[in-house]
């Protein structure tokens, strides 16, 4: 069973600012960005720069924290990606109560998983 459509737009607009208050300066995004996407019941959240060496305007997403919600415990699962590019639970809390505690783990960082 997936999230209903009142739940989907209140986390739509959750992550949405949260990503819009961590974003770069507005000079920079040129070289670095953030955004995020939500499917189904997962949030990603990911940096958005060119590709190195690259072909010019050609640019990456690179995924800096994923969360997905279920239902039928009614938490979400944190995760980060390692350098083999898979999805790992995130240690110190691989399971949060609400959308906003994992937004708040990924703003701490604590242990350089999110943003390195």
């Amino acid at each position: 069973m997936s999230l209903s459509e009142f739940e989907t737009r209140r986390i739509t607009k959750v992550v949405g600012d949260f990503v819009e208050a961590h974003r770069p300066p507005a000079h920079i995004r040129q070289q670095v960005d953030l955004g995020f996407r939500f499917q189904n019941q997962s949030v990603e959240i990911f940096e958005i720069r060119p590709r190195f060496k690259g072909a010019p305007g050609e640019i990456i997403e690179e995924s800096v924290a994923k969360a997905t919600f279920v239902k039928a415990r009614g938490h979400w699962k944190a995760f980060w990606q390692r350098a083999d590019l898979k999805w790992h639970p995130y240690p110190p809390a691989p399971i949060v109560g609400s959308i906003e505690e994992f937004l708040a783990l990924v703003a701490e960082d604590k242990h350089a998983c999110f943003f390195g």
